[in-house]
């Protein structure tokens, strides 16, 4: 079994910042990706970011919140973080931490059907 553990979540106002943290923990694997969706009230879950935890350091992210986040890996800890910037309104969501058991190609590695493992969740809301 593999458990995500979010945190770093609360209330900021816009054009504030936060950091979101994600550890892996349990079954290990050796090629993996991990990544961070979102999903608003009344919204569809949404791709945000994600980096595969070995090998070359390529980034990947949604088209909202390119240039304000940045994602990053420590692959020793299996943990993986989301810092978020420049933050507005519609930010404002439950941010989930997920993680496939592959090393996912480009193509795919935005879509939220490559990830076996989700974390609980962890609010992000930011006040206009």
């Amino acid at each position: 079994q593999v458990q995500l553990v979010e945190s770093g979540g609360g209330l900021v106002q816009a054009g504030g910042s936060l950091r979101l943290s994600c550890a892996a923990s349990g079954r290990t694997f050796s090629r993996y990706t991990m990544g961070w969706f979102r999903q608003a009230p009344g919204k569809e879950r949404e791709f945000v970011a994600a980096v595969r935890m070995s090998g070359m350091n390529m980034y990947y992210y949604g088209d909202s919140v390119k240039g304000r986040f940045t994602i990053s890996r420590d692959h020793a800890k299996n943990t993986v973080y989301l810092q978020m910037n420049s933050l507005k309104p519609e930010d404002t969501a439950v941010y989930y931490c997920a993680l496939s058991p592959s090393a996912l190609i480009s193509g795919v590695i935005r879509s939220l059907y490559e990830y076996d493992h989700w974390g609980q969740g962890t609010q992000v809301t930011v006040s206009s």
